[in-house]
């Protein structure tokens, strides 16, 4: 069997050689020292996911944890966030950065397409449970379904045969919770081009979430007593505009 040849193991073959031959040991020495600078440089070029992750945390606790020790002090006791976030897992759209939520501000969940799936106690439990804790135990204010330009998730959605078939394990079940915005998007604006009808449904999206969230029951009854707050809105980073809006559904606190 062939055993594996190293770089290393090259060169030292390659001195090897050439120590025997005098007039061409200065050549292959310069020859020798660019070849070993050139691997140098492109080892030091490779992504390292090690030496960022500790660079980035290096960074954080100088520039930020350290330089407000108050706000990091009363973290470690409570966590009294104003704002529940449903936003895109796409790497592009963190809305910490865009909104410059600061640790603490935003309790934040994050899926394929910033989808709000309907009331199920099985079904899409992970969901319901971080609505459930968000709303009846941090008792926050504002909940707010962010959806976002060139989303990958809606782009799925829209090609979505209309048979239902589906190509993937996952994805399009998942999105399949936008299938009302797509077919009040295909109905109402048939005539837009693709990008622009994905960018329609992009918003109707976050509208059929909205909806969603009224399914809970602790939603809507803290809606009813005036107590939160839903909106909806769509981060564009392609023009870097970001609309927010509400939705009136008028309702009101049960007489019982």
């Amino acid at each position: 069997m062939a055993t594996a040849v190293t770089v290393n193991d090259a060169i030292d073959g390659l001195k090897k050689l050439l120590s025997e031959k005098d007039d061409l040991l200065a050549v292959a020495a310069t020859k020798i020292k660019e070849l070993t600078a050139e691997l140098e440089a492109k080892d030091a070029n490779e992504f390292n996911p090690e030496k960022r992750i500790r660079e980035g945390f290096a960074r954080f606790k100088k520039e930020k944890y350290e330089t407000n020790p108050t706000l990091y002090s009363e973290l470690a006791k409570v966590q009294k966030p104003k704002f529940l976030v449903f936003a895109c897992s796409d790497s592009r759209v963190c809305p910490s950065h865009i909104l410059d939520f600061q640790p603490g501000e935003a309790f934040v969940v994050r899926n394929i397409a910033n989808m709000v799936p309907p009331y199920d106690t099985i079904k899409h439990s992970g969901a319901g449970a971080a609505i459930e804790y968000a709303v009846l135990h941090l008792k926050v204010e504002n909940i707010v379904v962010i959806g976002h330009s060139c989303c990958g998730g809606i782009k799925g959605l829209m090609s979505i045969p209309d048979d239902g078939t589906t190509a993937s394990d996952f994805i399009e079940q998942w999105v399949k919770i936008g299938l009302p915005a797509k077919s009040k998007v295909k109905a109402d604006c048939s005539d837009l081009e693709n990008s622009d009808l994905h960018t329609k449904c992009e918003k109707e999206a976050v509208n059929v979430s909205l909806g969603n969230l009224l399914t809970y029951p602790f939603v809507r009854e803290a809606l009813a007593n005036k107590k939160l707050s839903i909106k909806g809105a769509h981060y564009d980073f392609v023009n870097g505009t970001f609309d927010l809006w509400n939705l009136d559904f008028g309702i009101t606190p049960s007489l019982l």
